[in-house]
């Protein structure tokens, strides 16, 4: 039998210890060879609606440990502005619905073990990221937090940080203030910390020792000239960039790592976090199409290092409390989702859960 796994079941099974154990895991099998991934793959196409643009992304990979994994996403995008900000949106269907699905397969039958949603899981895997790199370039001592944005990504990194900080101490803003104060209350009864809900984005800096931007806007919202020596900085949205004044003042880089070029042609190589194609590539599109440009790769080279210096002894991390230090896992979103989906598999499948429907349906006598 195959399962449909819903959002539901991914959250009454997956924690983000579960999570960070199994991203690190598949991080050290692609630098052994017993994992292997590609950078995601986007198709943009113009709609009829000028002001929007359909974007279908895909990103896999797998291992000798038994699972592979696609992850697909349908959307339809366009950018709205709100108090000033531009942000991104998107919708599948109409606004408020989502498209994205996670394909399980085995690597020893090429069976279809589970088709996933991949809203829970998605938070739960770039917020495990967002732990990993707490983990080893942040202070020992950090225990405030200084946050812009307060949705399910907000969320999910505080688990996360506070699976491998010892956090006393959030400091949040966002630009609907009743968003902000509702996360600020479940935050303090969830963690029992203490939280300010800012009144201005400025306010989230001061004493910060880890800064989060975790927005949807289509720019950076940081500020590096307010971040204070020791900071450790994580961005999710504006294509997981900071901004110039941020990138100036970071001492260490870490990039956790780069897929591997296909076989046979290493000439295609690449650090992109995406590549893409187009329908009328002299039309503007959005999301991330908007720049028009190449994918982020590696920001700044001269100061990056790499998750497996780091767990080689190769090189140290963070060496000074006073360093500002960067985190971002690099273009290996593919060797995220047969991990952690295979972690949710498991689980789900120990605990009774997800919906079974016939393998059958999915397997034919005609050879392709």
């Amino acid at each position: 039998m195959t399962l449909i796994i819903n959002n539901d079941d991914v959250a009454k099974v997956l924690t983000v210890d579960t999570t960070i154990s199994a991203l690190e895991t598949s991080y050290k099998d692609l630098v052994s060879g017993e994992a292997t991934c590609r950078p995601r793959i986007d198709i943009r196409i113009p709609t009829s609606d000028p002001n929007k643009n359909y974007q279908f992304g895909s990103m896999e990979g797998g291992s000798t440990k038994g699972y592979f994994a696609t992850r697909m996403k349908s959307d339809i995008l366009y950018e709205t502005t709100y108090n000033g900000a531009t942000t991104s949106e998107k919708y599948c269907v109409k606004p408020g619905l989502f498209c994205g699905l996670i394909f399980l397969t085995s690597i020893e039958n090429g069976e279809p073990l589970a088709f996933i949603n991949d809203g829970v899981l998605q938070h739960m895997r770039v917020a495990g990221d967002g732990g990993i790199g707490v983990k080893y370039m942040a202070r020992q001592d950090a225990e405030v937090v200084g946050m812009l944005g307060s949705g399910g990504m907000a969320r999910s990194h505080m688990d996360a940080f506070m699976s491998v900080r010892n956090i006393k101490r959030l400091q949040v803003y966002s630009p609907t203030r009743e968003n902000c104060e509702a996360f600020g209350r479940d935050m303090a009864a969830k963690h029992n910390i203490e939280v300010q809900v800012c009144d201005s984005p400025e306010q989230i800096y001061r004493g910060a020792h880890i800064i989060a931007s975790l927005t949807d806007s289509a720019v950076s919202v940081l500020d590096g000239t307010l971040i204070e020596p020791g900071a450790h900085v994580i961005v999710v949205g504006s294509e997981g960039r900071p901004d110039p004044a941020t990138m100036e003042k970071v001492d260490v880089y870490l990039r956790f790592g780069d897929t591997p070029a296909p076989t046979g042609h290493p000439e295609f190589e690449t650090d992109a976090e995406y590549i893409a194609w187009e329908a009328r590539p002299d039309l503007p599109k959005f999301g991330n199409g908007r720049w028009g440009t190449r994918a982020r790769g590696v920001w700044l080279p001269e100061r990056r290092i790499t998750l497996a210096g780091i767990l080689n002894g190769k090189t140290p991390g963070r060496t000074s409390d006073q360093q500002i230090t960067w985190s971002e896992r690099g273009n290996l979103q593919g060797a995220q989702f047969y991990a952690v989906a295979g972690k949710v598999y498991e689980l789900a499948k120990a605990a009774g859960l997800g919906y079974e429907i016939p393998t059958s349906l999915f397997l034919q006598d005609i050879r392709n």
